[in-house]
């Protein structure tokens, strides 16, 4: 294997000058930096990361440290936002998946330490609430997805509260005052937020809430069809429903077209998520909001970036990140005028 000094005797520069230029140093010539290059090339030299970093005692390597994220196909975006942005900055990504295991966890971030990580990412598959594994502030830490109870380490999540708050209003500015909700239970931080945002747009449009509008079960498909099936059984249906999740949205789907309501025409749907799988290829496709999960990937590795630049850096709190709409088909303005229940097709 070819060494640094092979390249400096082969470009007839100094070892110094071969460092500068493999270290990027903006105080070498255009000409010089291209003839090492080009012997570096014909050598095919590659530099010894091992040796730089018992060098400058920099690893250039984040560990990555998540439950179930690296196995799911909507989540794993976190994963990708970090990478590139690690990437751009010629820093390494060392992924653990632990199951969500705290024993996993722990010896996840022992063996981050001791291979020499500049930094550690935590995140979460869901927004939720997390103990930290032990000495994991060890270093600079930043949680994904997730938060300690005390607020004592910075973290990102998704604005859910106002995606909530999004959502209803898209209804609401299409006309529709008699919107129900299916939502998960109120102790996942994202069902309370999306509820919270659900109450504040029918404030502000002056529609008085409706409490048997609202259910409240799971995150998953059978949930929005059993929970919609309960809300067609009213003496007077909704125009439309808000669902606290893609997959409740789907349920929702079945039972609406199950009992011969058509979508958006007579009952409109927003969900929650936008995994794409699902939404995207629905019919109609789902107008939803998207968990900006690519968008906490990026910004967690930037913030950790800027800690070991600037240690005042490192800081706490937590960021919430905006969830875009995505409009599709499956909204519009309420019917001008509904058929009683007993009259519709079964």
């Amino acid at each position: 294997m070819a060494t640094i000094k092979d390249v400096a005797e082969l470009a007839g520069v100094s070892f110094k000058t071969v460092s500068r230029v493999i270290n990027r140093s903006p105080h070498v010539r255009d000409e010089i930096r291209q003839k090492v290059l080009r012997a570096a090339d014909a050598l095919e030299y590659r530099p010894n990361l091992h040796a730089r970093h018992m060098r400058t005692q920099r690893s250039k390597v984040f560990a990555f440290i998540s439950d179930d994220i690296a196995t799911t196909p909507f989540a794993g975006q976190i994963i990708q936002g970090a990478q590139l942005k690690a990437w751009q900055r010629e820093m390494l990504l060392l992924m653990f998946n632990t199951g969500g295991d705290p024993a996993v966890e722990e010896d996840c971030v022992k063996s981050a330490l001791e291979r020499g990580v500049e930094g550690v990412i935590f995140a979460t598959m869901y927004h939720r609430a997390v103990k930290l594994p032990k000495d994991a502030l060890r270093l600079p830490l930043v949680l994904v997805d997730c938060f300690t109870r005390d607020s004592a380490v910075k973290g990102v999540v998704p604005d859910e509260s106002n995606g909530g708050f999004a959502a209803t209003r898209l209804l609401l500015e299409k006309g529709h005052r008699r919107i129900a909700m299916i939502n998960a239970d109120k102790k996942y931080p994202a069902a309370a937020g999306r509820y919270q945002g659900y109450q504040k747009a029918l404030r502000q449009f002056r529609v008085p809430l409706e409490p048997e509008l609202v259910r409240t079960g799971g995150w998953w498909q059978d949930d929005g069809y059993e929970h919609a099936l309960a809300l067609l059984k009213m003496q007077q249906v909704p125009t439309a429903i808000f669902c606290a999740s893609d997959r409740i949205a789907l349920g929702a789907y079945d039972a609406l077209k199950e009992k011969g309501f058509r979508i958006p025409e007579d009952i409109s749907i927003v969900g929650f998520d936008n995994q794409e799988l699902l939404a995207a290829h629905a019919r109609p496709p789902l107008t939803t909001m998207q968990i900006p999960y690519f968008e906490m990937g990026s910004w967690a590795v930037k913030q950790l970036i800027e800690a070991n630049e600037d240690e005042d850096k490192t800081g706490a709190g937590l960021t919430k990140l905006e969830c875009p709409l995505i409009v599709r088909a499956s909204v519009d303005s309420p019917p001008i005028k509904r058929e009683p229940q007993s009259k519709k097709k079964r």
